[in-house]
């Protein structure tokens, strides 16, 4: 088990991870850092807990929104793959009309 050192709002935090992960976390917490200030530069310092709570929050509507395009992006390929499947049976059909008509 690794440990890393992060910074959050200026703040350091040692938190551990499963070895090799560590690039990882490291960035995970580079970006919460920089949600951190974002929102400290639309509404000021009002305390880590609040600032961490809406950064949360504000990822947590990221990740909420990106589950939503990949569902879409699924049912949509999947309606294309069907598509493309019924018109290949169609052609088959087809097909096999046409040959068995001589």
């Amino acid at each position: 088990m690794s440990q890393v050192e992060i910074t959050i709002n200026g703040r350091q935090y040692r938190v551990a991870c499963e070895d090799g992960q560590e690039t990882h976390l490291t960035n995970l917490a580079s970006y919460f850092d920089g949600k951190m200030a974002s929102l400290i530069d639309e509404v000021g310092q009002i305390g880590d807990t609040s600032l961490m709570v809406m950064a949360g929050l504000l990822i947590a509507d990221e990740l909420s929104d990106a589950n939503e395009e990949l569902t879409q992006a699924r049912n949509t390929a999947e309606a294309d793959y069907a598509n493309k499947v019924s018109a290949l049976a169609a052609q088959i059909e087809s097909l096999a009309d046409s040959l068995g008509g001589d």
